[in-house]
């Protein structure tokens, strides 16, 4: 079976058994703090095991695109050394929700793996939860007894809390779990050690393919478990792994998943490709880089087209990381000096035409970003080994680090080098700055967050009424407190809400919530988690199970409105004035002003801003009212050819927002005004660059618009009245700047003329002592480059020449050193040190070359005492 057919028969088995299969979610989190990307099949299905949302379907399938590159899950250093780890990685689930638990999971687990890819069951082996005393958790001896109906005892093996009971983070869902796992070794090897004794032993051909999951507790801040109102199953089997076990190959890296790429990168790097290369081999490094490249593509690729451009901090530094970790594996191991990553792009995108088509529909554009990245870094390789070359003796941990976190060189790189000039690298020293660093990362990103305290049965699903109201009567569900950076708040979840929780760019929005008892509890700034509306405040009422009025600031949203509005008008009119190939990378949207984000390769001109502003204005005139469909099917949704912006996770069912059907119409989930006139006027105000092509605008409307007008006007007005009120005004600016360049030009002249004086008579003055022409003088000359034309000047006709000039320029005190290069030679005179010390006297600093320094300083009194104290360096 090939991979293609591989994934379809998990997904057509699935729905034989009454599955519904489900797109995946995109690799890059949105709307939980907890994760930067999807690291599991669960992900986007937390809301629904915390309680917090209702199923759409109790049984669901599909292939969920993964990443594991940070936090607790982190197999970035084992890519490509090992046979099976991964950055990103396909993970095939089914999942349960309150629905059929162990046995129908166990079973048609088993069904799969034998009768359908017909697994060679000797080879398999199941695991079970042993149970741990000190959580008061009972061995599983249901998981154990249903095996035992397909496997025999001795495959069927007990395992620890670590490996057998799988929990979604500190506190949350959790329950016992059992492994399957696959013995992929030569038979010869199977008869001298048993496989039971390699399960969870980090043997590369003993290993998991799949994990059924039981989730049954749920795990709060104390650490005591609870039951779960329903019983949930969720299961993983890594693809990239199940097809390895189903091509009969030893490594993940000689399935049809990797080797076109392998075999692309081998061919252009002239180097073969020998998968049963170890270490100490000669080909092994070769061998190694080419699986790294093979495997950092897909993670860069998609996290890209998932909208995750590469960046220098949060998911953007992770992304960049792994591409960086490629492009030195391309360079420094298999040669590739100019850049060669980015043509794995297409090659990657054709494989996954079908299955994920989101890189197929952005695959120039995610090329084009990658080589961006990959040339800049390049260059900044090139700088890092400057900086290395100038280390003369051991590498010291301080050196180490700042190549590895200025420059991307891995710690091995600067090891390589250091060996080839008989240097010894401080491995102690670059652990202990790596450690330093990562803790104050986690000291600034520390959150503490308690456990939510109920109010009221929260049986009901929330409703959001903020599309059609601003202010509603609601109850309390629950609060929790959190403690982050030294801070205290709360957070708050009602039964009922108008408030617009942070999403899609559109800001969360804020007010108050008001009491009977008269306490006002003002809402800072309103997030969704997982699904829920969560309200932040620094207090909590007195009487949190009353009823309360939520109030929405109506004016911070009203402008809010407006700008998101012009925000899909924009994108409209950018498509229609530089094409169709514009696509929102992100936004920002509050009161103030909006920000959009857009895929473009060149410099929005001019003259498109301003067909692009004419655009929106004229729409603006037209006043078209909105038209709002909820709950349309997103299929039906796409047919109607709306905007769907690429990296968003939508449901089955869909927001659409429309000003004029032939004009603009996009899914989206924000709040909106009622018809584009109250949107007022529609202002670009600056237009740049934001990563490899990605251009950004800013523009701003209603008052804000209306309030830059008016300041540019009255701007206006005070240019012409301070020209006397001429007719043309551009005329007169061109006048007065053509009058003042030609004045300009007469002052350099006669500062040319007084200088060329100065320096005859400054050259008489000079006094010989020890051998050296020595000359201190106060000047006086407009600007610091006539004093530095003297300087020269001076220097040219007198031998063997130490020079002071002191000037006081616009009321501050100017001093200039100028020492003959054979008197640095001889005498190790320094003219950048001379200068420090003598703008002490000036109460200033400065510095410079050996032969030539400046300084400045606040304290015009002391140039006097400076040009008295020059004198004491040649005496």
């Amino acid at each position: 079976m090939t991979a293609t057919q591989i994934r379809q028969a998990f997904l057509d088995f699935f729905v034989s058994k009454g599955h519904v299969i489900v797109p995946s979610a995109p690799i890059v989190v949105k709307n939980d703090p907890t994760l930067m990307f999807t690291n599991a099949g669960m992900n986007q299905f937390k809301n629904i095991f915390l309680g917090e949302a209702p199923a759409k379907a109790p049984r669901v399938a599909d292939t969920q695109r993964c990443l594991r590159v940070s936090g607790k899950h982190n197999d970035l250093e084992e890519v490509g050394i090992d046979t099976y780890h991964h950055t990103m990685f396909e993970m095939l689930g089914n999942w349960s929700f309150g629905d059929y638990f162990k046995k129908d999971a166990i079973a048609w687990s088993w069904e799969l793996l034998t009768e359908v890819y017909k697994l060679d069951k000797n080879r398999l082996y199941v695991t079970y939860f042993e149970g741990d005393e000190k959580e008061g958790l009972e061995k599983d001896t249901e998981t154990y007894e249903l095996w035992k109906q397909y496997v025999d005892e001795s495959h069927i093996l007990p395992g620890n809390k670590k490996d057998n009971f799988w929990e979604m983070g500190e506190t949350g869902p959790c329950g016992p779990c059992s492994e399957i796992h696959f013995d992929s070794r030569p038979d010869n090897e199977r008869a001298e050690v048993d496989g039971a004794t390699l399960v969870n032993a980090d043997h590369d051909q003993v290993i998991e393919i799949w994990n059924n999951v039981f989730m049954q507790f749920n795990r709060i801040k104390d650490g005591s478990l609870h039951s779960l109102p329903a019983k949930h199953v969720d299961t993983g089997m890594g693809f990239e792994r199940l097809v390895r076990v189903l091509q009969g190959k030893t490594s993940n890296y000689d399935t049809d998943v990797f080797q076109p790429m392998i075999q692309f990168i081998a061919e252009k790097s002239g180097k073969k490709y020998n998968s049963a290369a170890k270490p100490g081999d000669a080909d092994w490094a070769d061998a190694v880089a080419m699986r790294v490249l093979a495997d950092h593509i897909r993670a860069i690729s998609f996290a890209i087209s998932d909208g995750q451009l590469p960046a220098s901090n949060k998911a953007g530094y992770v992304i960049r990381r792994i591409l960086r970790r490629a492009v030195r594996y391309s360079y420094q191991t298999l040669g590739f000096k100019e850049p060669f990553f980015n043509e794995l792009v297409p090659l990657l995108a054709e494989q996954f035409k079908g299955v994920f088509d989101e890189l197929w529909n952005q695959k120039d554009f995610v090329q084009k970003v990658i080589l961006e990245e990959e040339t800049a870094f390049l260059r900044t390789l090139e700088k890092g080994i400057q900086v290395f070359e100038q280390y003369k003796s051991d590498i010291t941990g301080e050196q180490a680090f700042l190549l590895s976190d200025t420059y991307g060189f891995p710690i091995d790189l600067t090891e390589l080098m250091a060996r080839e000039r008989g240097l010894i690298v401080d491995l102690k020293g670059y652990e202990a700055a790596l450690q330093e660093q990562k803790s104050r990362s986690r000291a600034a990103s520390a959150i503490d967050t308690g456990d939510w305290i109920m109010v009221k049965d929260e049986d009901e699903a929330v409703e959001f009424t903020g599309y059609d109201e601003t202010e509603t009567i609601a109850h309390i569900i629950k609060y929790r407190k959190v403690t982050a950076k030294g801070k205290e708040q709360y957070q708050i979840v009602l039964d009922k809400t108008p408030f617009y929780a942070e999403s899609g760019g559109q800001v969360g929005d804020k007010g108050e919530l008001v009491f009977p008892n008269g306490d006002i509890v003002e809402v800072t700034d309103t997030k969704k988690e997982n699904g829920l509306v969560v309200h932040f405040t620094d207090t909590l009422p007195s009487t949190p199970d009353d009823a309360l009025t939520a109030i929405v600031d109506a004016d911070r949203r009203n402008n809010t409105n407006s700008n998101h509005s012009a925000t899909h008008l924009l994108h409209a009119a950018m498509k229609q004035v530089l094409g169709t190939h514009v696509n929102q990378k992100g936004s920002l949207v509050n009161a103030d002003y909006l920000r959009f984000d857009f895929s473009h390769f060149a410099k929005v001109t001019e003259d498109e801003l301003a067909q692009i502003e004419a655009i929106v204005n004229q729409k603006v005139r037209e006043n078209i009212p909105l038209k709002e469909e909820r709950m349309v099917a997103y299929q039906e949704a796409i047919s109607m050819g709306v905007t769907a912006l690429f990296g968003e996770k939508y449901g089955e069912y869909v927001r659409v927002i429309t000003f004029d059907d032939a004009f603009s119409k996009e899914l989206c989930g924000g709040t909106h005004v009622k018809a584009t006139g109250q949107i007022g006027y529609f202002k670009i105000i600056t237009e740049s660059a934001v990563a490899a092509g990605v251009r950004r605008i800013e523009a701003i409307t209603g008052i804000a618009a209306e309030n830059y007008i008016n300041e540019q006007t009255k701007l206006v007005q005070q240019v012409k009245e301070l020209l006397k009120n001429p007719k043309d005004i551009s005329k007169s600016i061109e006048t007065l700047l053509e009058e003042n360049n030609r004045l300009k030009k007469e002052i350099e002249k006669s500062v040319l003329e007084k200088s060329s004086g100065l320096k005859d008579e400054l050259a008489k003055k000079a006094e010989n002592i020890n051998g050296i022409n020595f000359i201190a003088q106060r000047v006086e000359l407009p600007n610091a480059d006539a004093v530095k034309n003297l300087a020269y000047n001076l220097k040219d006709i007198v031998s063997d020449l130490f020079l002071v000039l002191a000037a006081e320029i616009n009321g501050k005190p100017n001093i200039t050193v100028m020492i003959a290069e054979n008197l640095v030679k001889d005498k190790g005179l320094h003219a950048g040190n001379i200068v420090k010390e003598l703008a002490k006297e000036v109460k200033g600093g400065g510095g410079g070359q050996p032969f030539y320094a400046t300084a400045g300083g606040s304290d015009a009194g002391g140039i006097d005492k400076a040009l008295e104290k020059a004198k004491t360096f040649v005496a």
